[in-house]
């Protein structure tokens, strides 16, 4: 949330991240270079949810610090409708329990595939909850 109560995250700048299927996540190594993969999350209010498997260097880089970038972009030939939207926070890692279980839910509404091609098995996948501390947009 911003100092004045509102979402840091809304409006059209919300609308676009909902819709992305795919975003770069940025990490950092522990020796400072940064790690960017790609993921599949949902935005649940002033955070994000993405699952992964533990044995990850993401996870690996997680641990080291929990700071992190998620950049959501749509490419155009007509560049004048380019747009983007960088978040920028800190994650926390979740194995289990009912934060686990309702993010899951989240992932699978928006992700059908999950359920049956890779599924998120509580005890065994990690949710990462990113906090939106910061956010930058352009092109909106």
């Amino acid at each position: 949330m911003s100092l004045d109560g509102r979402p840091l995250l809304g409006g059209a700048e919300a609308e676009f991240v909902a819709d992305r299927p795919v975003a770069a996540l940025a990490t950092t190594y522990p020796d400072g270079l940064p790690h960017v993969v790609p993921i599949c999350p949902v935005l649940d209010l002033d955070h994000f949810v993405f699952a992964t498997e533990p044995d990850t260097q993401k996870v690996r880089n997680l641990r080291s610090s929990p700071f992190v970038s998620i950049g959501f972009d749509e490419y155009v030939e007509d560049w004048t409708r380019l747009r983007q939207v960088i978040v920028h926070g800190e994650a926390t890692l979740l194995d289990g329990g009912f934060e686990w279980r309702r993010d899951r839910q989240l992932l699978y509404d928006k992700y059908p595939q999950y359920e049956t091609g890779s599924p998120i098995v509580e005890g065994s996948t990690f949710i990462a909850e990113v906090r939106i501390d910061r956010m930058s947009s352009w092109g909106f």
